[in-house]
């Protein structure tokens, strides 16, 4: 599972930046089956910051491991925004870690619709705030791959893998106020 991989992998990268910032990680997977827990236990240390991934590949897996309400499963079906922001939610408030990562979609080579073709994925971040701060967040993004199942996989894995690493980079480079502190707002 190399063939979308970057230099240095994205994994790795994801590690670097948990670990910076002190922040952990928990999966729930449905059509990556496994895939973003896999990569990233790839990378030495990633105990420092992987807490754990879930696969929820059927509908009662949603239900029952992630909460995902059934009517997010019966009015939208399991591929689509509600059900990725619920899964991502779900997995991070039932792991405790700092962020919460999900993949729903649609591998192929069957199974799209023309609303949703194969290659159509949802994928949810949860991010964690302190107690009472308001901070904590979903944001869900889709995206639309080619190629082959395990190619479609893989693409999904590392675009949710890279999402993850995009967010948690900005959050650090806007919780560090810079050599100046606070008073660099000023300027």
């Amino acid at each position: 599972m190399r063939e979308f991989a970057s230099d240095p992998p994205i994994e790795a990268r994801v590690g670097d930046a948990l670990r910076e910032a002190g922040a952990t990680v928990a999966v729930a997977e449905s059509c990556t089956g496994g895939l973003i827990g896999s990569l990233l236990t790839d990378v030495p240390g990633s105990s420092d910051y992987f807490d754990r991934s879930l696969v929820t590949y059927s509908y009662d897996a949603k239900l029952t491991e992630l909460g995902v309400t059934r009517e997010s499963l019966d009015d939208q079906g399991a591929v689509s925004e509600p059900v990725a922001a619920e899964m991502a939610a779900g997995v991070r408030d039932g792991s405790g870690t700092d962020w919460g990562l999900a993949t729903t979609g649609i591998a192929g080579p069957d199974g799209g619709t023309p609303e949703k073709p194969v290659g159509t994925v949802y994928i949810g971040l949860a991010s964690r705030g302190e107690w009472g701060t308001g901070d904590s967040y979903t944001r869900v993004a889709r995206f639309e791959f080619d190629g082959s199942r395990t190619q479609i996989k893989e693409q999904i894995a590392r675009r949710a893998l890279s999402l993850l690493h995009e967010t948690v980079t900005a959050d650090s480079d806007a919780d560090d106020p810079g050599p100046e502190g606070d008073d660099q707002r000023r300027a």
